[in-house]
């Protein structure tokens, strides 16, 4: 999966919280990379909204292994690939 434009724009968001566009809503997106890199944790809420993204992210385990936290898999992928930040 680190092969993938998924990985590629999971690393090209900023850690800390920042503000997201994620079809056509406002996201607060808290992104942390931990253990020198080998687990990245991505939590986002909708402004004004109750949807929830979070998931985990082990770039170095079976060539990358996304756990995502009670929703699926497309899910926070679908978030990773079309959030941008504003």
């Amino acid at each position: 999966m680190n092969e993938t434009a998924f990985y590629t724009n999971l690393l090209s968001l900023p850690d800390g919280a920042n503000d997201v566009r994620y079809r056509k809503k406002r996201y607060l997106l808290r992104k942390e990379t931990l253990l020198a890199g080998k687990l990245i944790k991505l939590y986002a809420e909708e402004l004004g909204g109750n949807d929830v993204v979070s998931g985990n992210y082990y770039p170095t385990l079976k060539g990358g292994m996304l756990k995502p936290c009670e929703m699926s898999d497309e899910k926070v992928i679908d978030f990773v690939l079309h959030a941008t930040v504003i």
